[in-house]
């Protein structure tokens, strides 16, 4: 029961995160009444919703992906990102249970904290997709929740070692001091994306990217800071090869790279430590 609670609850922001990613314009704060106000109505032809149409991935399917009013086919993205929601939901649950190992107020406290996080990393995603921009706002919200789950962890789960690599992060020093480390992962981050925006002048990297790397090496902390990047780039020239390949873009073209960072967070989150076991492990250690 409480799974299926959690993916509802997913599935539901991950209609209401879509829609306002979508109508936030980068014109106005993102929680404006001028951007969150209103019903929610199909892009084609503006007719209000009905609260029987607006049921996460069942109004969907029993319209057939179709306007009630126009008959327009309505976008895959909507039912997707709520699938998608609800599972990334569950999964994190799973995640904070299987990593720290609490139960009671602590499991739910730090399950809502990082269901928080990584909501607001799908917004800031859809909206740098589509406008080439990060919200500083949903940055400044990134990093007051990064120092809720460092401080919460540090208040009620002790200081040390709290790498998503496990064990494996011993090998990188800096290990004995929750506080330190996540400082060190803060700075590392900026001082990166800083020195790459100030190579390139501003045309390899934006100053969302520097600000955007505050709340990510907070959260996640040395080393791994260094593996969500290197996952980001990894991941984000992929993409662009095939973007060229394809000829939809050129060696010029500009791709936003928040989605890829959100990327390599999820992967630190969920795959941090199998990744470095079976690395290891493949290395003869």
């Amino acid at each position: 029961m409480l799974l299926i609670f959690t993916f509802v609850l997913g599935a539901v922001f991950g209609s209401f995160g879509y829609v306002l990613a979508l109508r936030y314009d980068g014109d106005h704060f993102l929680l404006d009444p001028k951007v969150v106000g209103g019903r929610s109505y199909c892009p084609h032809c503006r007719k209000s919703l009905i609260w029987f149409e607006l049921i996460p991935f069942i109004s969907f399917a029993i319209q057939g992906g179709r306007c009630r009013n126009c008959k327009t086919h309505i976008s895959f993205a909507y039912p997707v990102s709520e699938i998608l929601s609800g599972l990334l939901f569950v999964a994190i649950v799973a995640r904070v249970q299987d990593f720290y190992g609490v139960m009671g107020m602590n499991f739910w406290i730090l399950s809502v904290l990082w269901i928080v996080f990584f909501f607001a990393l799908f917004l800031l995603s859809v909206i740098d997709i589509r406008l080439g921009i990060i919200p500083d706002e949903i940055t400044i919200f990134l990093c007051i929740v990064a120092v809720c789950i460092v401080g919460f962890s540090a208040a009620n789960l002790g200081s040390s070692n709290f790498s998503f690599f496990g064990p494996y992060a011993i090998f990188f020093g800096l290990q004995k001091n929750i506080w330190i480390n996540r400082v060190v992962g803060a700075l590392l981050g900026v001082l990166f994306f800083g020195g790459l925006v100030a190579l390139t002048k501003g045309k390899g990297m934006g100053m969302g990217d520097v600000k955007f790397a505050i709340p990510l090496g907070f959260i996640f902390g040395w080393p791994d800071i260094l593996f969500l990047t290197a996952f980001a780039f990894i991941s984000g020239a992929a993409v662009g090869l095939l973007y060229i390949l394809s000829g939809k873009k050129t060696m010029k073209s500009a791709l936003p790279f928040g989605p890829f960072l959100a990327l390599g967070a999820f992967f630190v989150f969920f795959l941090g430590f199998g990744f470095m076991s079976i690395y290891l492990h493949s290395m003869g250690f």
